[in-house]
This record gives structure tokens, C-alpha cells and sequence, in this order.
């Protein structure tokens, strides 16, 4: 059809002309309300945002086994649903002394979480914290 036509029939509908392949042979172009176009898409960017979210669990070098394999259990759940986590490990008073413990743990978290997540960043020392990144992946 030709342009002047189709300009014509968005016009005569209240639409808009848009050109989808400006790079092709014969110009490819649809006629739709771009307004309602825009939105949509809008929309769609912001629900991928959404789910990609960053989730944190903290932890404590005094946690107990069954605690520990809690917060293991939550950190795989979210990588399944594809969301990159952050381990955090919190030291109080003394417990800055063995920071290492803090590292321990983390390690152990990679163990245990290495079917369904990889480590996006390694343990590191910020301060008082120690903390990595998972995202989804694994085996």
C-alpha cells in the first residue's frame, strides 16, 4: 500500500503510522496507537525489573545448623526464581576477631547452593561485613 494511503487509514481509524523496518525493501510500517504502544511497553520493562530483584539474607557466625540451613533453603528458592542474592555475615564485640569464621560460612553457603546458583562476586571484607553475590545458574 502506499504511503499516502496508509496514512490515510491511520487517520480514518484515529491511529498512528509506525515504521517497524525502515532497512527493508518495500518500508514495513503498522498502524496502531503508539500512546497505548509506549505504555505497554513500559510496563513490560518494569515487570522484568520486578523480577529481577536483589534479595539479601543475613547471617551471624553464631547461627545454628538448623537456622543455617533455613536461610540455604530461602537463598535457593529465590535463585531458582531467577533473583541474584546477597550473603551477608554480620560481626558483633568480639566477634570481629574471627572474621574468618565469616568466610567459613559463606564457602559453606557456595557448597550448598552450587546446584542452583554460581557466585557472581567472591567474599569480601567491607568493614564490619562480610558479603557476596549468587546468581542463578549452577550445574
Amino acid at each position: 500500500m502506499s504511503l499516502e494511503d496508509a496514512l490515510k487509514e491511520a487517520e480514518d481509524h484515529d491511529l498512528d503510522l509506525v515504521e517497524v523496518a525502515p532497512e527493508a525493501d518495500p518500508v514495513v510500517a503498522k498502524i496502531l496507537d503508539y500512546g497505548k504502544y509506549k505504555y505497554q511497553q513500559k510496563k513490560k520493562k518494569q515487570n522484568q525489573q520486578k523480577k529481577k530483584k536483589l534479595k539479601t539474607i543475613k547471617f551471624s557466625i553464631k547461627i545454628e545448623e538448623h537456622d543455617f540451613n533455613t536461610k540455604v533453603g530461602h537463598i535457593k528458592r529465590f535463585l531458582k526464581k531467577g533473583h541474584k542474592v546477597r550473603a551477608t555475615v554480620f560481626f558483633r564485640g568480639r566477634e570481629k576477631a574471627h572474621k574468618d569464621k565469616g568466610f567459613d560460612l559463606l564457602n559453606d553457603i557456595i557448597e550448598e547452593t552450587s546446584d542452583v546458583g554460581d557466585v557472581d562476586q567472591k567474599p569480601t571484607l567491607k568493614g564490619q561485613v562480610v558479603q557476596m553475590l549468587l546468581k542463578p545458574g549452577g550445574d
